[in-house]
């Protein structure tokens, strides 16, 4: 994913710095050019030949080190970046990259530096919290760095509080949003559906479907990676609320609905990506409930159909795509539903499918506009939400 991309890592001193190499380890995997820069006390905590085995790169340490090949190296490792990550960054480095104090081949190369820069505070939990550190860490966001909010718990020191570091995985999804996608909904907002509603029957049942929300959480994490301002409106899934999106946890449709409806109007696209529960139960014949038969007895209702809804009200330039799985008949029922509902875009694919269904990995899907069909191949749901998004970019450009 990251082919061609020159990530700086800035490793300093804390006990956090050994998550700095699983960090590293990830970022190769993806292909990228990792280069790892360390303070000398970042070396009393993880040796350099650690990140030098796993990037390929020597680790840069010493500014006036005559052991490599002629270059300026903070000029020529800044200028190649793509992203500086410093992580973790101590209180004495914050304090330095605040103030423009260039003293070690970190602080130098951060300040030689164009990329953006994102900073992983790591330390005790009363340094974090003395008003200097946040005096600094306000000032470096105000120059534009990206500060990650430090991860509370039981600290090296003891203490139990604000200062770990976020886990590497985390760390890997900030570096994403900097570099992975052009920022090419820069200024949009965009309203993602995803995963299932749920009817009661009673205290006990309810009426669902097999929604695992993975499309919809993709296509909300892809449109945060583009610059995107996110609302991820989600019914109740196994998966964890991708980050950079405002979550709003729903259960019925009409939640759903009211929680579409409250956000839409500043909308710039919708992706509805959800399965909704059509019908919601009206009533039950309590003595065939006994019976074990409740599910032949159940007076149903319609409940609001979302999208139709957000068809009628859509204002000139909000784009709306919807998603329709089916299982027979698959481009007429979708094309009627994108000219009865009003939609720009209708996102199709079939459930008997192989590889396409409710709970895959993967999504083969045929993509509907007014004017054309386009079918898309069998690939990741996040490849899918790639591609569907380059779809639309190419629409509202």
């Amino acid at each position: 994913m990251l082919k061609g991309k020159t990530v700086l890592l800035g490793v300093t001193g804390s006990i956090a710095a050994y998550k700095t190499a699983s960090l590293a380890s990830m970022l190769v995997k993806q292909h990228a050019d990792v280069h790892v820069l360390m303070t000398r006390n970042a070396t009393n905590f993880i040796n350099p030949i650690t990140f030098e085995t796993l990037t390929g790169n020597k680790c840069l340490i010493d500014t006036f080190d005559r052991n490599f090949e002629f270059k300026v190296s903070h000029v020529s490792v800044a200028s190649a970046a793509d992203v500086f990550m410093v992580a973790p960054a101590s209180a004495d480095v914050i304090a330095k990259l605040a103030n423009g104090i260039a003293d070690d081949m970190l602080t130098t190369t951060a300040l030689a530096c164009e990329a953006p820069l994102i900073l992983a505070p790591a330390m005790n939990t009363h340094m974090l919290l003395k008003q200097v550190t946040l005096d600094n860490i306000k000032k470096l966001e105000g120059y534009g760095a990206e500060v990650i909010a430090p991860a509370s718990g039981y600290l090296a020191c003891g203490d139990t509080g604000a200062g770990k570091m976020p886990e590497p995985e985390t760390l890997l999804q900030y570096i994403y949003k900097a570099i992975l996608r052009e920022k090419d909904l820069a200024g949009k907002k965009v309203l993602v559906t995803a995963g299932p509603t749920q009817e009661a029957i009673d205290p006990v049942r309810f009426v669902t479907n097999h929604s695992s929300g993975k499309m919809g959480y993709a296509l909300a994490r892809e449109a945060s990676f583009r610059g995107a301002d996110v609302v991820l409106v989600s019914g109740k899934t196994s998966l964890t609320p991708p980050l950079f999106t405002k979550f709003i946890p729903v259960v019925s449709a009409k939640d759903m609905y009211d929680a579409v409806m409250e956000e839409f109007p500043d909308t710039d696209i919708v992706l509805k990506a959800a399965a909704v529960a059509d019908y919601r139960p009206m009533h039950v014949a309590e003595d065939k409930i006994k019976k074990n038969s409740a599910s032949s007895v159940l007076e149903m209702e319609r409940t609001d159909d979302i999208l139709a809804e957000l068809g009628k009200q859509k204002r000139d330039g909000q784009f709306l795509c919807g998603f329709s799985m089916e299982t027979k008949d698959m481009l007429e029922h979708s094309r009627e539903k994108l000219e009865k509902k009003n939609l720009d875009m209708i996102c199709a694919n079939n459930l008997k499918e192989q590889g396409a269904g409710f709970e895959t990995d993967t999504n083969h899907i045929s993509v509907l506009t007014r004017e054309e069909t386009i079918s898309l191949p069998l690939v990741s749901k996040e490849e899918a939400a790639r591609q569907i998004l380059d779809l639309v970019v190419d629409r509202i450009s």
